[in-house]
């Protein structure tokens, strides 16, 4: 794969999609309401509800021990879990990244290359990381043998006209692999560039790049404006 990491530093937020470089952790004030909001409501969102997607922060993405950890995880982390308490229970959607039991077609080399992975479902590597088990708890979870996560089962949880926003691991494996087809799917997707990591510095930012060029179906914005959007959209009228 390697889901690694490479975002910069979860500090001073600047331009969408830009990281400042003053490090630090991402509280709460990093994903404050503070966004530029427009008269229909914060810039980036669709007139749905905004659904905060956590892509696969997983003990096999963290521990500095695992041929798959992102060396920047625990970075994007507190980015993470502020969106998510900001979001709540109702709009937030945790993935996990399993292994197949029987693995088929090119997954049969990959698995070659990384026998490691081929841990039970329940395995420890494959649960949500401790620091967001807590919200993991109460809010819908869906796992898949598959780098995207976007399908019948995330897409039950997202209705036609909202906002999908994406965190987690890795920009350019994971990530990019659920924006791409659900923004091809019609969903507006974006992607928060502090909350997410990449195998390194370049690949995160080439992600990156590649997801712009889907704007305005997916497009990539910082954690201020992620807070905006979860601060301003609400569930349109029934």
């Amino acid at each position: 794969m390697s889901e690694g990491d490479a975002m910069g530093s979860t500090g001073s937020v600047g331009a969408a999609g830009g990281v400042g470089s003053t490090g630090g952790g991402g509280s709460t004030d990093a994903v404050g309401a503070e966004g530029a909001v427009g008269a229909d409501g914060a810039v980036g969102a669709t007139p749905g509800r905004a659904v905060l997607v956590v892509i696969d922060m997983q003990p096999v993405f963290a521990e500095p021990g695992s041929p798959w950890a992102a060396p920047r995880f625990a970075e994007a982390l507190p980015v993470v879990r502020a969106l998510a308490e900001r979001a709540g229970a109702d709009r937030t959607v945790f993935t996990r990244f399993v292994a197949p039991e029987h693995p088929e077609g090119a997954w049969v080399a990959y698995y070659a290359d990384w026998p490691f992975a081929l841990q039970p479902e329940d395995a420890p590597a494959y649960a949500v990381v401790p620091e967001l088990a807590d919200l993991a708890a109460d809010a819908a979870v869906v796992t898949a043998t598959t780098f995207g996560k976007w399908g019948s089962d995330l897409a039950a949880h997202v209705r036609p006209g909202d906002t999908m926003l994406l965190a987690g691991v890795s920009t350019d494996c994971c990530v990019l692999s659920t924006a791409l087809p659900a923004a091809d799917a019609g969903v507006a997707v974006r992607v928060v560039a502090e909350a997410c990591a990449g195998a390194d510095d370049e690949s995160h930012a080439r992600a990156l790049d590649a997801i712009r060029l889907y704007a305005p179906l997916a497009d990539v914005i910082d954690a201020t404006t992620a807070g905006a959007i979860l601060a301003t959209t609400t569930a349109p009228p029934a």
